[in-house]
């Protein structure tokens, strides 16, 4: 009777032996790694879309009025004043295939020009003069007001470069073509007089001049 209790004990605590054995043999479960913070969304700079219909069609320009305020805001007031309005691009550099520059604005025409603005190098602003490229003309620093170019290719070469000798301020860079760079390359390949022009600029004039119809902003 005894031996058979005794048994009867046994096969009862077997099972809980098993169910009370050491956790430590099974594996541990390995932790997730955290994820990993989303990327802050990029900066966009606030730009405003120009338009600038020529008698070769039409050009849409953003303006950087964040990264280049001075020169943008002056952009801007003559466009908003219709002072770009019957003017013209009276200039096309085109050094090589698909790199060079075509010029427009009042050409100091005393009843649209406005006074002259103060520079904004590139090194300021973060712009530069590459392929579609809006820029202010200038000669000395300080005496841009309304003509401005835009560039075919990387001219980059023109933006500012401290250390360099004599005038390395460049040219100011105010915003970029986003429609009508085939408009460009017909102006910059348009007929020029050779005989027109003074200094580095003597052949460069177009003829016919390309006429600037309009320019005004556009919404969106």
């Amino acid at each position: 009777m005894l031996r058979r209790f005794a048994l009867a004990l046994c096969l009862i605590a077997a099972p809980l032996a098993a169910q009370t054995s050491d956790p430590a043999a099974a594996p541990a479960p390995v932790a997730a790694a955290p994820a990993a913070p989303p990327a802050p969304p990029a900066h966009v700079y606030k730009t405003v879309k120009v338009a600038l219909e020529t008698s070769l069609g039409k050009i849409l320009v953003a303006v950087e009025v964040e990264r280049a305020p001075i020169t943008a805001a002056n952009f801007l007031r003559y466009v908003d004043e219709k002072r770009y309005d019957g003017t013209s691009f009276y200039r096309a550099d085109p050094v090589q295939k698909d790199f060079g520059l075509i010029q427009g604005g009042t050409r100091n025409d005393p009843k649209r020009t406005l006074k002259p603005i103060p520079h904004e190098p590139t090194t300021k602003t973060g712009l530069s003069n590459t392929d579609g490229a809006l820029s202010i003309a200038r000669n000395a620093p300080g005496t841009a007001t309304s003509d401005f170019f835009i560039i075919v290719g990387d001219m980059s070469g023109l933006d500012a470069k401290p250390g360099a000798p004599g005038d390395n301020l460049g040219f100011a860079a105010f915003g970029h073509v986003l429609e009508g760079m085939d408009v460009v390359h017909k102006i910059l390949l348009s007929p020029t007089d050779p005989n027109a022009g003074e200094g580095v600029m003597k052949g460069q004039m177009l003829k016919p001049k390309i006429t600037i119809l309009k320019a005004y902003r556009v919404n969106g």
